[in-house]
């Protein structure tokens, strides 16, 4: 542990969990890094992540984005490229897109794809899917409704999934967000996290949840916000 961080780490009581607005605070006065930290939130689930009908998945619209712009690149044919452009998407394209990620062309941070050719992207999902580009139905990029997923992912729609271990990660923003809309993010997540419990999942859902910056010590978060 370094220096910066062992002095930020001494701002947290690990023994205990804060009240929302407390450990937003907190987060925000133990971020010593030099650039503008992610607030990332971490929930560990009380669910079998080796059992398929436990999985916890989906999307939730941030209100007040991430901080980043995401790049987002568009598959689809006629119509719903220009859908794709109107909403503002970065890389709009069909065959020859699918040529370009063929070669390694990978600008992009999300990719979005109509439902009518999905089957062509199986000639690059060895290359988008170790990347975590591909697009999926659950995180809502295979969809016809183009104009309305860019527009939201441009926002700040961001997706959750659980790891082998049970817990999700998911960024909320960043250090220089105000405290207010930080915790507002915060409560969004967890709020779309307790929606997408599974009906097998039993006993406690939500075993902890903690939020930290990049670079950052972990703070235990009170569930009830």
């Amino acid at each position: 542990m370094g220096k910066r961080l062992k002095e930020a780490a001494k701002l947290v009581d690990k023994s205990k969990a804060y009240a929302l607005a407390e450990a937003v605070a907190l987060v925000k006065d133990a971020a010593k890094a030099k650039f503008d930290e992610t607030v990332e939130v971490h929930v560990r689930l009380g669910i079998d992540p080796k059992q398929s009908d436990q999985i916890v998945r989906g999307t939730v619209s941030l209100p007040h984005g991430i901080g980043k712009t995401r790049k987002v690149a568009v598959l689809a044919k006629s119509e719903k490229q220009k859908e794709a452009e109107t909403a503002g998407a970065e890389i709009v394209g069909s065959d020859d897109l699918i040529e370009s990620i063929s070669k390694g062309n990978l600008d992009f941070d999300v990719l979005v794809a109509t439902p009518d050719v999905m089957k062509d992207l199986s000639k690059v999902a060895k290359i988008l899917g170790p990347k975590g580009l591909m697009p999926n139905p659950k995180s809502g990029t295979v969809t016809f409704d183009i104009g309305a997923t860019v527009k939201e992912l441009k926002k700040g729609r961001v997706e959750y999934k659980n790891d082998s271990f049970g817990i999700i990660h998911v960024p909320a923003g960043k250090v220089s967000f105000d405290k207010e809309k930080l915790a507002d993010n915060i409560k969004a997540l967890v709020e779309a996290v307790l929606k997408a419990k599974p009906s097998s999942s039993k006993g406690q859902y939500i075993k902890s949840i903690s939020i930290s910056s990049t670079m950052g010590p972990g703070i235990y978060v009170e569930e009830k916000m």
